[in-house]
């Protein structure tokens, strides 16, 4: 049964009105490749390892411009200030659980050292996000190895993106139900510029869950603060968002922040205690700044201001599409001291979206 879960699209449910690319994931901008490790051992251990790569060369090397959104810092996203700083991506971005991210970025500095032509090197800025899984996963166990994290590296391919509990997203919780990896994408039309906006989410949060606007949660009687039954809505949600527009750090924080709508579209509420982060990248290639640059000035072309409308919808319509993605492919789990978590219930949903006309004859 587990297998029979599939995609929102599938369902005929359709978010927004911007056309997804030929995948309907991050991977459809171009270079962008995805590896993912899953932890899913014995009785205790459900957690793993998520890795987004901006283009398959060295990164370190040909950097690409980076922007980080901070929704609700409540979270450890390592690696973040740099970004900010200086507006560039140097590292392979790893999701995981909180307490590893100490391993991750040990592994991200060990594999980027090792690189050919990295061999001067002296400074990594390893940038690693996390969601507390310590739910369903022996999370103090600290099971997530250096290896996990370079595999998760070496592993990464174009294509498509497997969802639900794998990867980081192995032992997530989202609005009370299994949450775990997803992902989705807009392709514009030319007429506005014909780029690509990916996005892939580890969701791990609470709220009172909304799909395509139906009331979902509420009608299944499940959602934070219900007669104090589900207590509580922290958790977290970690958002990277891919790109082919030229844009620079500027443009792409703009873009990153709208990240945060569409997580608001699914009924989320980046709680008090909920790391709610977006890290936003660009691969057009002309922008690739070199770690030893020849030429004391760059000159690159950038998409206007005026320009960006699209690419903020794209980011909101992919992001709340990913996140949905996420539970509809999630498996119910059992974990740590045998903690359940179920899925979402796909024919109640279903009904739920018949009554409301989000899905149609």
């Amino acid at each position: 049964m587990a297998q029979n879960r599939k995609r929102l699209r599938e369902y005929g449910i359709k978010i927004g009105v911007l056309p997804t690319g030929q995948l309907n994931a991050i991977t459809d901008v171009a270079g962008v490749r995805v590896g993912q490790v899953t932890l899913s051992k014995g009785e205790r251990i459900r957690t793993g390892v998520t890795a987004i790569l901006p283009h398959g060369g060295n990164l370190f090397q040909e950097k690409v411009p980076a922007a980080v959104f901070v929704g609700n810092g409540f979270g450890k996203l390592a690696g973040s200030t740099q970004v900010q700083e200086l507006g560039n991506l140097e590292t392979p971005i790893i999701l995981t659980n909180t307490l590893s991210v100490g391993t991750a970025m040990n592994a991200v500095v060990d594999y980027t050292l090792k690189l050919p032509g990295n061999e001067q090197v002296q400074s990594v800025n390893a940038l690693v996000g996390e969601t507390n899984d310590g739910g369903l996963n022996d999370i103090r166990g600290r099971h997530v190895t250096e290896k996990n994290v370079v595999d998760a590296i070496q592993n990464a391919r174009a294509g498509v993106v497997e969802e639900g509990n794998v990867g980081a997203g192995t032992g997530t919780i989202c609005f009370g139900f299994k949450g775990g990896i997803g992902t989705s994408s807009r392709k514009l039309p030319q007429n506005l510029g014909g780029y690509t906006v990916g996005v892939l989410v580890q969701s791990n949060f609470g709220g009172v869950l909304q799909v395509a606007g139906a009331p979902v949660g509420e009608e299944l009687e499940r959602f934070s603060f219900r007669q104090q039954i589900l207590e509580k809505a922290d958790g977290s949600c970690m958002i990277v968002v891919a790109t082919d527009a030229p844009l620079d750090a500027r443009n792409l924080e703009r873009m990153a922040s709208r990240a945060m709508l569409g997580l608001g579209k699914t009924g989320g509420i980046a709680s008090n205690g909920s790391g709610d982060y977006v890290i936003a990248f660009s691969t057009h290639p002309e922008l690739r700044v070199a770690y030893e640059g020849k030429q004391k000035t760059q000159t690159v072309p950038l998409l206007r201001n005026d320009e960006m409308s699209p690419l903020f919808m794209a980011t909101i319509e992919a992001t709340e599409e990913a996140i949905l993605n996420s539970l509809f492919k999630a498996e119910t789990t059992v974990g740590k001291d045998k903690n359940q978590v179920v899925a979402l219930p796909l024919d109640k949903t279903l009904d739920i979206l018949r009554k409301h006309h989000v899905i149609r004859p």
